[in-house]
């Protein structure tokens, strides 16, 4: 078992910060400055490193685990004999960033499983095989699939949206496209850029105290979006491989099964919206919504047990992601450009490799953003390339030749182009309306542990 060996790298790095118990981080981080190391036309080495993981990944997609890991393990070499970290030098500064970093890890760890338990019980009660019968039977079809996701992602996690929609597509398409693919992180991330319990890092702006109101009018770049990919890539999917019409009645519909699924993601909605709104500081000692979902999983499996085999399965591209966004949480990323529309536009394109949950919570410190343009900005643009969101590191789990960035690329480019088009949309049809530096009132740091995934745990 060769490949095993590489997980302990990975599997350590997940698990230090959740079973480490450190001094406190801020106190460690107000009284150390790391030394800037090696500098490349003024670029720090830790993004060069960075970059080369990601040039990795896109080269070796068929050992894009392996390459992840060993690009963490270089970073983390790097900043432990070079620079330090931003919590101290040495082991204790590794652990104090971990440990700055446990939410987010084990949020997406549990999340990524346990939305995989949740789709094969979706698949297992038959109901995806019902589905060809309420939907048009040409290219309109997979339009009001994705349609489906867009919507269920706006007050839904974005990857039980994606795991859901690509249950679907395999019941009613013989092969997926990978464009089609990319159409379904589109919309899971797009549905949930204008809602505050829809997408982490308007979550994060909502816990931080931003009216969820200033984020809504991101949904009028979403929609605009949505028709530039989702129309011809639906176009493209069924001359690909058609809508079949056919329902196999020969078994009957779970509707157990369905009431499992469906008290899994109430249990995930719940938990989200009662620790912002009754407990908001067990979002900092506790993932929330990861032991909500894990929890609805194990009391309902007493009378459905479900498929762990897609655990083990899983497993692996889930230590790919969280390896992923533990690179570029290392990254020394201190401060952004001045808040504009064009660095808002910049950052979009940013965290399609970048982990959009720092980015988020820089720029709310930072302040002077229009609120709807940047939440439509971090939250859509992880679905570019296929680790860029959790959704799509989850859904090419379940289609494996999705992990591809140039097929992705290639195929998907539409996606791109819907990001593109619905920010100006936005930009022209309701203008800049920055909002004053935002003042806090709690601690200094921007909470962002309350996830309902983007990317974003993503790398986003």
């Amino acid at each position: 078992m060769r490949k095993s060996l590489w997980g302990i790298p990975a599997l350590a790095a997940c698990l230090a910060p959740i079973v480490t118990s450190p001094a406190s981080a801020a106190e460690a981080g107000a009284s150390y400055a790391p030394s800037p190391g090696f500098l490349v036309g003024g670029v720090p080495f830790e993004f060069f490193l960075f970059g080369a993981t990601l040039i990795g990944v896109a080269l070796f997609h068929h050992r894009t685990f392996t390459v992840a890991v060993t690009g963490l393990a270089a970073i983390i070499g790097y900043k432990f004999f070079v620079t330090g970290f931003t919590f101290g030098p040495g082991l204790d500064g590794l652990t104090q960033a971990l440990w700055h970093e446990r939410i987010v890890l084990s949020n997406l760890f549990l999340l990524l499983l346990g939305f995989a338990v949740l789709s094969r019980q979706f698949e297992q009660s038959n109901a995806p095989e019902m589905i060809p019968r309420v939907l048009p039977d040409d290219w309109k079809g997979g339009l009001v699939l994705l349609g489906m996701i867009f919507v269920l992602s706006s007050f839904l996690d974005n990857i039980a949206a994606a795991l859901i929609g690509g249950v679907v597509a395999k019941a009613i398409y013989d092969r997926v496209h990978i464009g089609f693919l990319a159409a379904i992180v589109a919309a899971s991330n797009a549905g949930g850029s204008g809602s505050v319990v829809g997408d982490t890092t308007t979550t994060m702006m909502w816990i931080d105290g931003i009216n969820p109101l200033d984020v809504v009018h991101a949904y009028v770049a979403a929609g605009v979006g949505f028709f530039i990919y989702a129309i011809p890539l639906s176009i493209v999917q069924q001359r690909h491989s058609p809508i079949q019409k056919r329902a196999d009645t020969s078994q009957p519909v779970d509707f157990v099964r369905l009431f499992v699924v469906a008290a899994i993601l109430l249990s995930a909605i719940g938990a989200n919206i009662f620790a912002n709104l009754r407990a908001p500081h067990l979002l900092d000692q506790l993932p929330v919504i990861g032991l909500g979902v894990w929890a609805a999983i194990i009391v309902t499996g007493i009378i459905r047990f479900p498929d762990f085999k897609v655990v083990i399965s899983g497993f692996k591209g889930t230590l790919f992601l969280l390896s992923l966004v533990t690179c570029a949480s290392l990254m020394p990323v201190e401060s952004l450009p001045p808040a504009s529309w064009q660095t808002a536009l910049g950052l979009g394109f940013v965290s399609a490799v970048f982990d959009n949950i720092p980015l988020t919570a820089l720029a709310i410190k930072q302040g002077g953003y229009d609120w709807g343009v940047l939440a439509y900005a971090v939250g859509f643009g992880g679905s570019m390339i296929w680790f860029g969101s959790s959704a799509g590191v989850a859904l090419t789990n379940m289609f494996p030749e999705g992990k591809s960035v140039f097929r992705w690329l290639l195929n998907g480019w539409w996606v791109a182009l819907g990001y593109v088009a619905g920010f100006f949309a936005l930009f022209f049809a309701i203008g800049w309306h920055p909002h004053e530096p935002h003042k806090r009132t709690g601690a200094e740091t921007p909470s962002h542990s309350s996830l309902n995934l983007d990317g974003e745990a993503a790398p986003h």
